[in-house]
């Protein structure tokens, strides 16, 4: 064929030897195909470098082939972890390329009153396959409520809590809290204080009783006086520093709910003159671009958000299309990245 000109659906069938229909099958995803034709026709498809018209596709089988990543919007914040987001974002278009879907981000602000509105107006228009809430919005029931109203199938990423009648893709944040904190206590670490994520982000609320367990484990005490209250912003990290490194017996070791707020905390301590980690040992969560780039470099929790992203979005392609809701939760494990942030208490 001459390859200056869009490879068309007949050159696939023609190629891999199989109909039309039986291309539009499995490009579509459709159960019933024999292993051994889909990898001829796939096969094909590479080759000639084939890209579904969207729009035919959708019109012929009256679905859009289209999934929405809904998240909270950071530009209204003073701090935005634009890491975070994109991590997600990799995982998404990741699973929607591999089944030539296409990806529809949309940044909601989760303190705006008529989110719900705006979301159930955005399905009306886009007519989505499915969509994933990020948190915290995903732990939201007045926004989970009116998305689950218009039957659009969905899949939160981290609402904190499982539902047996919702779809969710988690992280171990309690577990996986409790054992940075106590990895800390094996460093002979004392006095541990935490730095809170937003109330209203249920999954980091996890770490902080994780936090709690690992406390416990290590035969150490909890106190309020050793956690400050964050919202998950770089600036709240630096408050908390501020507090915690003045009082008259300062932490040892400070473990924040996010790399934001660990990071700003390394900024204050560098700025009153306290050693990283000689003098102050410090943790954070999520292991975004910044953890590894700042100096020292944060010892943190890696989640695995980019995997996380991605299953969420091949759950509701592989479902597309199921007459029964979606319901069910998986856990990614995270794991602990150890780096130059953290070392033993000073004597």
């Amino acid at each position: 064929m001459n390859t200056s000109r869009k490879a068309t659906i007949d050159d696939v069938a023609r190629m891999a030897g199989v109909s039309i229909k039986t291309v539009s099958r499995v490009t579509n995803r459709e159960p019933n195909v024999r292993e051994s034709t889909r990898e001829k026709v796939e096969a094909a498809i590479a080759k000639l470098n084939y890209r579904p018209n969207i729009s035919a596709r959708s019109l012929a089988s009256l679905r859009s082939h289209f999934i929405v990543l809904v998240y909270d919007d950071p530009s209204p914040y003073e701090n935005p972890s634009g890491g975070y987001i994109l991590r997600l974002q990799q995982g998404a278009l990741r699973a929607c390329g591999t089944a030539n879907y296409e990806l529809l981000i949309h940044p909601g602000r989760a303190r705006k009153r008529d989110l719900a509105a705006e979301l159930q107006s955005l399905i009306e228009r886009a007519r989505p396959e499915g969509m994933i809430l990020a948190a915290p919005l995903s732990n939201m029931p007045s926004i989970v409520d009116a998305i689950a109203s218009t039957g659009t199938p969905l899949v939160q990423l981290s609402p904190g809590k499982d539902s047996a009648n919702r779809y969710s893709v988690s992280t171990n944040d309690r577990e996986i809290s409790a054992e940075m904190t106590r990895y800390l206590a094996s460093l002979g670490h004392q006095r541990i204080a935490f730095i809170a994520g937003h109330r209203s982000h249920k999954a980091v609320g996890n770490r902080l009783l994780g936090y709690q367990d690992g406390l416990r484990d290590s035969g150490l005490n909890f106190s309020e006086r050793l956690v400050f209250a964050g919202d998950n912003s770089l600036a709240s990290g630096e408050a908390g520093a501020d507090k915690l490194l003045n009082r008259k017996r300062r932490p040892t070791a400070i473990f924040a709910a996010n790399d934001d707020m660990a990071a700003g905390v390394i900024r204050v301590a560098a700025r009153m003159g306290i050693e990283v980690p000689g003098q102050l040992s410090v943790a954070g969560c999520d292991d975004i671009s910044v953890a590894s780039h700042i100096f020292p470099s944060l010892t943190t929790i890696r989640q695995p958000l980019a995997a996380m992203a991605e299953r969420a979005a091949l759950v509701l392609i592989e479902e597309s299309g199921a007459s029964s809701p979606l319901r069910g939760s998986e856990i990614f494990p995270a794991s602990l990245k150890i780096r130059e942030s953290t070392g033993p208490a000073p004597e």
